[in-house]
């Protein structure tokens, strides 16, 4: 089987997290840091991911408001998701991801982790906790 990948798609970093092939389980793999400009030098590195990894589905990250009123975070998003199929093929499926980087704060502060190491990994664990909810609600 292929793996899934799932995007916590930021401004200044993109968290990306992988599935194992039989798509159990997701696993942060990096962090990608960028300038909110410079799609080129993101979407080639996701791109990268995509052939090494053998990705077949995409899951991102949707910055939705809890009124339903599109923001300036969800439209960047969602032209980011368009070039990104461009680019690989995969049309990404959306998540609402509304509270996963408060959630993937929370757990590595119990965990001990805080400051830069913090910093590093945060989107990480939110794209993880995007693709494992994911992954459980399709094996259901």
């Amino acid at each position: 089987m292929s793996r899934v990948m799932a995007i916590d798609f930021g401004m200044r970093r993109i968290g990306v997290a992988v599935s194992d092939p039989l798509r159990i389980m997701a696993q942060g793999l990096e962090t990608i840091n960028w300038n909110g400009v410079d799609y080129e030098y993101a979407l080639d590195r996701l791109s990268q991911i995509v052939k090494e990894k053998e990705i077949s589905e995409i899951v991102m990250g949707k910055p939705s408001r809890t009124d339903g009123t599109i923001s300036e975070s969800e439209e960047k998003a969602n032209l980011f998701g368009q070039l990104l199929e461009e680019k690989v093929g995969i049309r990404p499926v959306y998540r609402d991801e509304r509270f996963t980087t408060v959630i993937a704060s929370q757990f590595l502060r119990q965990t001990g982790v805080s400051g830069k190491n913090k910093k590093k990994v945060v989107d990480q664990v939110a794209a993880e906790i995007i693709l494992q909810e994911y992954l459980d609600i399709t094996r259901a």
